[in-house]
């Protein structure tokens, strides 16, 4: 009697857990409407629900590391990038976005490491060769920051051209 006890109980917890995923997804799908409507602060309680329902979900912690960046909470979205890529660290997108939290916070030389992780993974990623190059220009590297946006701009990014003529690139 005490097995099927115990068996109850077992099935009980995972029927719970699956209610508490099931909620973690409504909110998560609610914070998502929201961030695309623009309401940011809106949306980042929804996503602090489905995390405290679901802490294990990646995606939850992703989503709103970038609505963290659009609120100019840098410092925040760096943690919850880093939670993912601690995870996963095969995504160039990540290392970009967090890369470019870091250009923000004004650390470069973690930016120039998470863009230079970024290319390593993809080494045509145009997004990196120009965040990098601003790291690089904000740390007085003109030249290395110029060899950047002219990588970019020969892999066709044509925003590359135009930083390098605001820049007096050569």
């Amino acid at each position: 009697m005490k097995k099927a006890g115990f068996i109850l109980a077992l099935c009980l917890m995972f029927l719970a857990g699956m209610g508490q995923n099931e909620a973690a997804e409504k909110h998560f799908e609610k914070a998502e409407r929201l961030a695309q409507s623009l309401k940011y602060q809106e949306a980042l309680a929804e996503y602090n629900e489905a995390i405290f329902l679901n802490a294990e979900e990646l995606k939850y912690y992703l989503r709103r590391a970038f609505v963290y960046s659009a609120l100019e909470s840098y410092e925040e979205a760096v943690k919850d990038y880093t939670k993912v890529l601690e995870a996963d660290p095969s995504s160039p997108y990540i290392f970009v976005s967090r890369g470019s939290a870091y250009n923000k916070l004004k650390k470069y030389n973690l930016a120039i490491a998470d863009f230079n992780s970024a290319l390593a993974i993809d080494p045509k990623n145009q997004e990196a060769y120009n965040n990098r190059g601003w790291s690089k220009e904000y740390l007085g590297d003109h030249d290395g920051a110029c060899a950047d946006w002219k990588k970019s701009k020969k892999l066709g990014n044509a925003e590359a051209k135009i930083i390098m003529k605001n820049t007096h690139c050569k």
